[in-house]
């Protein structure tokens, strides 16, 4: 691997420019079975294809429908009994079983569309590819649903059923010789790292994979430890995997460009790829409610001009990600602009990096300088950075901010063969003299990085003044927790507000729900539930305490350590990790902390319950958090398991039930917000009518113990 000159501007498409534009309705087929509302729906391709055909762009495009993948083409990458599985799951076979089929699965949904969206998906990204490799096409746009880079050799998550890209990328290496693709360049900008696409070519030199995401020390989805820097390929293929994880959100366009001048670039150079497949997610995107990042429109266009000097332009962008429809449709439009070779001007609010994107630049060169000498060069000095967020930037619920990125700068009809001019020289010049601090160095050792077996690092260094969560310092113990526990689920079942989904969904996202006087910050993972279901359990449900901060006046519900089967109470269950398990319970019992000197968020550096618990309370039935004694939730109780998963709980300790008995603690009727809060969950969980609710909470009010 040669030593690469500084990148320079790529150049544009070229004027005559021939972009295919693949859009097929019947990807729209792919939908939530109940018709519940999914960040991942139709609209988000609709959304696409209206906002090209009202500009004009689609019909400047080459368009054509989707194929069908074969499933000798699928299987390349997917085992034969997944390939089967995906085929036939939207069948009348899987009518009755579907839903629990999708349960077992990391954020998944099938309906009867679904098998045949996921076979023209990964069908589409073949067409593409081949086309534009065979040179019928300068570049290519494959508009496709479901995504695919989450999706692993013999399991769907992620929303991804087929790993699209991986597909026709082995498709073109394997299957078409005669194209002349030898070496691919996969370059996944989604804001998720693409663990999927990684392992089908963790060994293989004639793939490039870079992906860029959130990692956030391990703990943003999809949560594992091989989306670190230190996970650099194998056996031939080492040097040949590179990932750049980010360690918080709103990252925008100045630390993606960092990334692609002082990583991407110069090692494409030496690479020297055939063809690029862009697995083009928008959802670090502004204005994205699950990414939590800042790039706009403008920013992605610059990414991909950028690509455009390699491979001779031959670009294909299948879409993955990107979950609020204004921004996807904005990004996607300029990236076409981009592809079609129209002009356009960057310019960005704020061209400083942040000290932390530096920093993971510094580590990723550091790791990957022995497979690529150009990455030895020291980084360019005195360059500005910005510092890390603050608690309240990251706990901001994305969806609220505004995407005001309208692309108008992109709207000019005329082609130009330098897209960004001297805008792009003047980002380079700025971002080309910055140097990192190399005493703030957030690197593991080389021993760490480079262990065969690559086990997630025990320690990781960061600034010195900072905290244990968010804008500080996250200690190492709670790093190393926080990565193994996210691989762990369980069902907590909740049995007083949080029956209600939106109430319970403060606890993992932030925010508050109807009725409620204050905030919850959330937890470190903000994914949504796995799974939902409803049960039954022999527990006595009461109300005690006099008041709470969140409810005001009256009691709050817990439930008997000790079972009772003359009892029943419903409990509302939900598919967590157990590191959002920990984060409930730290929120129950009040110990996540504000830091009054700047308004950041403090968690706990260690869990409550982990793995061993766990194995404990599956004997002994329930175990008593001797650290928190005195807090309310003290008690976690094992309800028995669902699906092979334990299911747990919080409650009061019996030590309380007996202060209860006495009258040294008050059992008191709930506050009418809080029981309407219980009536909306067994209502909306289609448990009891409204009367039915109302009946159940006031017997379990009105009883004595």
């Amino acid at each position: 691997m040669a030593a690469a000159p500084a990148p320079l501007a790529a150049a544009a498409a070229p004027r005559a420019a021939r972009v295919g534009l693949l859009y097929d309705e019947r990807m729209c087929a792919h939908a939530t079975p109940d018709g519940e509302e999914h960040p991942e729906n139709p609209e988000r391709l609709r959304a696409i294809w209206r906002k090209l055909n009202a500009e004009g762009v689609a019909s400047r495009c080459v368009a054509f429908k989707a194929k069908e993948a074969e499933d000798k083409y699928v299987a390349s990458v997917h085992s034969q009994k997944h390939v089967k599985l995906m085929k036939e799951i939207s069948s009348k076979k899987y009518d009755s079983s579907r839903n629990k089929i999708a349960r077992k699965y990391n954020s998944i949904y099938f309906n009867k569309g679904s098998s045949e969206s996921a076979v023209l998906a990964a069908g589409s990204v073949i067409e593409v590819a081949e086309k534009v490799a065979a040179g019928e096409l300068s570049s290519g746009i494959a508009l496709v649903r479901p995504p695919g880079h989450h999706a692993e050799h013999d399991e769907a998550m992620g929303f991804c059923l087929f790993n699209n890209v991986a597909v026709a990328a082995n498709y073109l290496l394997n299957e078409r010789p005669d194209l002349g693709i030898k070496k691919i360049l996969i370059v996944d900008w989604d804001v998720h790292h693409g663990n999927g696409t990684q392992k089908m070519f963790y060994d293989d030199p004639r793939v490039l994979f870079f992906s860029v995401h959130r990692f956030d020390y391990g703990s943003f989805y999809p949560a594992e430890g091989d989306a670190s820097h230190c996970f650099i390929g194998e056996e031939a293929g080492k040097g040949y995997n590179i990932n750049v994880p980010w360690e918080h959100g709103k990252c925008g366009d100045a630390d993606y460009i960092a990334a692609w001048d002082h990583v991407l670039l110069p090692v494409t150079e030496a690479f020297d790829p055939d063809i690029i497949l862009v697995s083009a997610g928008f959802d670090a995107a502004l204005g994205d409610p699950l990414g939590g990042c800042c790039i706009t429109p403008n920013g992605y266009a610059l990414l991909l001009t950028k690509l455009l000097g390699f491979a001779k332009g031959r670009i294909v962008m299948a879409l993955e990600g990107g979950y609020n429809l204004r921004s996807i449709a904005n990004s996607v439009f300029a990236c076409a602009k981009v592809l079609l070779g129209d002009k356009f001007t960057f310019s960005s609010p704020e061209m400083q990096p942040f000290e932390s994107t530096w920093r993971v630049i510094q580590a990723v060169r550091n790791e990957l300088k022995t497979y690529w000498p150009v990455l030895s060069s020291k980084l360019p000095e005195n360059v500005s950075l910005r510092i890390k967020p603050s608690a309240s930037e990251l706990y901001a619920s994305s969806d609220s901010e505004p995407d005001t990125e309208d692309v108008d700068e992109l709207s000019g009809a005329f082609s130009s063969v330098n897209v960004i001019q001297f805008a792009d020289d003047a980002i380079s010049e700025h971002l080309s003299k910055m140097k990192l601090d190399e005493d703030n160095l957030a690197v593991k050792t080389a021993s760490s990085c480079s262990t065969a077996e690559h086990h997630p690092p025990d320690t990781v260094a960061v600034e010195k003044d900072a905290s244990v969560v968010l804008s500080k310092r996250i200690s190492d113990l709670s790093l190393a927790w926080r990565s193994d526990l996210s691989r762990t689920h369980v069902w907590y079942a909740s049995f007083g507000s949080n029956m209600w989904k939106p109430r319970f969904l403060c606890y993992i996202q932030g925010g508050k729900a109807e009725g409620m006087s204050i905030p919850c910050c959330g937890s470190r993972d903000t994914s949504s539930p796995k799974g939902t279901m409803w049960k039954t359990v022999p527990h006595r449900l009461l109300f005690g305490r006099s008041s709470t901060p969140c409810w005001g006046t009256g009691g709050v519900a817990f439930l008997n350590p000790e079972i009772n089967y003359n009892e029943k109470s419903y409990v509302c269950m939900y598919k967590i990790t157990l590191e959002q398990f920990n984060d409930i319970l730290f929120q129950e019992n009040r110990l996540v902390l504000e830091d009054g000197k700047d308004g950041s968020v403090v968690y706990p550096d260690s869990p409550l319950i982990g793995s061993s618990e766990v194995e404990f309370m599956s004997s002994k039935k329930a175990i008593h958090l001797e650290p928190i004694k005195d807090s309310w939730y003290s008690n976690v109780l094992y309800l028995g398991d669902e699906d092979g998963l334990p299911i747990l709980t919080m409650t009061c300790p019996s030590s309380d039930i007996e202060r209860y008995k006495s009258g040294e603690l008050p059992l008191a009727p709930p506050s009418k917000t809080y029981a309407a809060t219980l009536i909306k969950g067994l209502v909306e969980g289609e448990q009891l009518d409204a009367d039915g609710a109302a009946n159940y909470i006031n017997a379990a009010a009105a009883r004595g113990l």
